[in-house]
């Protein structure tokens, strides 16, 4: 359960973060278990030091976090589905009975969305389109005329609810003014509630651009004078933010509904709100939505759409409860800014959930649904809680899936964990005892493998080292061709030697050029090696003997 007095900081740690304590510290690294002391009997098997003591990473006066402890992942999974697989006898009996009344309730359905997208169609007949009048003047708002004809089109959404199984709706409370609450957000558990407050408010919602050229559901969202937002487009988020803003403020629009989470979850846990709908200022009024169920979670999760409506056609009844909540007003204090306003709101819909808000965020759907893509098990230990590692690190939703990318190719065994070995070959490196210890700056919890998570911060907190820079700049120096300005083979081979590494194949050598080679142009650029060593931080430990002006030898 949320606690009843957060403090607004308490939202924008991970889950759990209370129950971990920081491990002693000792010469300045928290928590850095230590292998110094462990024989060295087998050189060539990664896990053990193998190479003595030494911090790799001394030289950047790196400082491990207090979080970075065994404790430190949430158990949270916010977008499970948790309905059982197609097996069991009263899956198979609940279908065989509700089959004729699946049909029905299929016929029902087409039924709905035909005269639906027929009444959408004449009410936008004439009417200049959207996207073309706000780049020319700014939408206007829809003549009420219009408006009146597309009570055919609710109606009609209201038909397809009941033919998903949603006979009633249970609704507690009642929407606030449009004069005192222009915004309304909710939490987004299944593709369900659009549908439903497209029923209730008829609001104008923020959608992404790709959804206009869905069939019928393109031209249905365009009466609700659509905002079109691209998620990964500064600009383009800038402008929705403004086109919500001017919305709100004009009492000729309808309400502006947006589902803050920015994806669906399964409604056990609020996801971190993206702020698109607080930082306009207005009050907000939140709406909870709950789908009381036994048997059959209704949440869009890890579940295909198909097999989503096939049980929806297939239960008797689907509960639904929606509650309106009291408006939500912006902080009086101006200095504190939407990020406030958004904690605040999200407490309050937790609350009246009795969930736990978590730092999770659209980033962790996108990177689970990638482990999926590429058949991994388990993919929820992929999750990172991104809204966290943004806020913490300043890591954006596309690095953390560039590294995924790295990391997916590193064979992560059933439980998304990658062993030293596998780690360094990706790279066409061998588990040198140089590369030991790198590694084990990943593995803290001493398991001789690491987690996406462990590999994603470990790598944002090297970066974050306030010498990192002048080390990456100061390795391209020591270590370039004075006649070309790059680094050829030639010279990454010699630091390599001079790092305590064994004799490469070419094969590996090659591995490791391309690597750092980013335009693959057979040259390594200034350009090219701060690239590759600002998203594979932990490279820089290669370079380390250049850096320092020290020539090592390893002792066999």
């Amino acid at each position: 359960m949320a606690s009843r007095n957060p403090s607004p900081a308490s939202l924008s740690t991970p889950l759990l973060s209370d129950s971990i304590s920081p491990t002693p510290t000792t010469n300045g690294h928290a928590g850095h278990h230590n292998h110094d002391d462990d024989d060295d009997e087998s050189p060539t098997v990664c896990g053990g030091d193998g190479g003595g003591g030494g911090d790799p990473f001394a030289f950047l006066s790196e400082d491990r976090p207090a979080w970075w402890s065994p404790r430190g992942v949430s158990p949270a999974d916010p977008f499970r589905n948790g309905t059982p697989g197609w097996c069991g006898a009263y899956e198979l009996v609940r279908a065989l009975v509700c089959a004729p009344v699946a049909a029905a309730r299929l016929v029902l359905f087409g039924l709905s969305i035909a005269v639906g997208y027929a009444a959408t169609w004449v009410a936008l007949r004439g009417w200049v389109d959207v996207r073309e009048r706000a780049a020319q003047e700014g939408a206007r708002p829809m003549p009420a005329w219009r408006r009146r004809l597309m009570w055919i089109t609710r109606i009609s959404a209201r038909c397809i609810l009941f033919s998903f199984g949603y006979h009633w709706i249970r609704r507690k409370g009642k929407p606030a003014p449009r004069e005192l609450a222009p915004i309304v957000v909710s939490n987004h558990v299944s593709y369900i509630e659009p549908i439903y407050f497209f029923y209730e408010l008829f609001p104008t919602i923020v959608s992404s651009d790709s959804h206009d050229s869905i069939p019928f559901v393109g031209t249905i969202i365009r009466a609700m004078q659509v905002i079109y937002v691209d998620r990964f487009s500064p600009a383009s988020r800038k402008s929705a933010v403004n086109e919500i803003k001017r919305k709100a403020a004009c009492n000729s629009f309808p309400r502006v509904l947006l589902f803050p989470e920015g994806t669906t979850t399964n409604g056990r846990f609020l996801i971190s709100f993206q702020h698109g709908a607080f930082i306009p200022g207005y009050p907000v009024q939140p709406v909870i939505v709950r789908y009381p169920h036994v048997h059959f979670d209704q949440s869009w999760g890890n579940i295909s759409l198909g097999k989503l409506m096939f049980k929806m056609f297939t239960q008797f009844h689907n509960f639904m409860e929606v509650e309106y909540l009291p408006v939500v007003y912006p902080p009086e204090i101006k200095q504190e800014n939407a990020l406030h306003f958004a904690e605040n709101t999200s407490y309050a819909m937790a609350h009246a959930l009795n969930v736990i808000p978590t730092s999770y965020s659209y980033g962790d759907s996108m990177i689970m649904a990638r482990a999926v893509e590429d058949g991994k098990v388990n993919c929820s230990n992929y999750m990172v809680e991104m809204a966290w590692v943004k806020e913490t690190y300043g890591v954006s939703t596309s690095e953390a899936m560039a590294l995924l990318e790295d990391f997916l190719c590193m064979s992560p065994d059933k439980d998304g964990r990658v062993n030293a070995q596998d780690f360094w070959a990706h790279f066409g490196l061998n588990c040198t005892p140089l590369c030991k210890k790198i590694f084990q700056y990943f593995d803290f919890e001493a398991k001789e493998s690491i987690t996406f998570r462990q590999f994603l911060i470990g790598c944002a907190h090297l970066r974050k080292q306030p010498s990192f820079q002048d080390a990456c700049e100061t390795a391209f120096e020591r270590c370039r061709n004075p006649l070309t300005s790059h680094i050829g083979r030639e010279q990454l081979a010699d630091v390599l030697r001079s790092s305590m590494l064994e004799l490469m194949t070419d094969n590996g050598m090659m591995k490791l050029f391309k690597t750092l080679d980013v335009d693959d142009d057979d040259g390594i650029s200034k350009d090219d090696l701060m690239a590759s060593l600002t998203k594979l931080p932990f490279m820089i430990a290669l370079f380390a003997g250049r850096i320092n002006g020290e020539v090592y030898i390893e002792i066999v």
